[in-house]
């Protein structure tokens, strides 16, 4: 039985390097406290059949110097919709582009998105910042 390759490299690659709002961020002002930011209205659109994708992004994380401002990080998941980009993508993307942003000591994005096909999916990613030797 001969398989035919229905997704590409660049369906895989899809939305990685995409333009997105810039997440703004100000400065922390007491250590050691987790912020748990959930938005149930995610939306992409799948890369390979331009179908939407919707469900529930939690992002969970310990700032460092810096928080993520709210309104900008709205704005930056509302990009979103019109974005052909995997949903192992998304979240890892988004774990990426909070990283970049904060500098968190650690982070931890879950995409909880809804039945395709019968099959939901929760997808996982996580970061810790690398402890500075004293």
């Amino acid at each position: 039985m001969r398989r035919s390759r229905q997704y590409t490299g660049a369906h895989a690659r899809a939305g990685l390097d995409a333009e997105l709002p810039e997440i703004e961020t100000f400065e922390n002002q007491f250590p050691g406290y987790e912020i748990e930011f959930i938005t149930d209205e995610f939306q992409s659109v799948c890369p390979k059949t331009g179908l939407p994708d919707q469900g529930t992004l939690i992002l969970r994380y310990v700032p460092y110097k810096s928080c993520l401002e709210l309104k900008s990080l709205k704005m930056y998941l509302v990009a979103y919709r019109n974005i052909g980009i995997f949903q192992e993508n998304v979240v890892n993307r988004y774990l990426r582009d909070v990283v970049e942003a904060c500098d968190p000591v650690r982070a931890e994005v879950v995409g909880e998105f809804a039945a395709r096909g019968g099959i939901s999916s929760r997808i996982t990613a996580r970061h810790e910042r690398p402890r500075r030797k004293r």
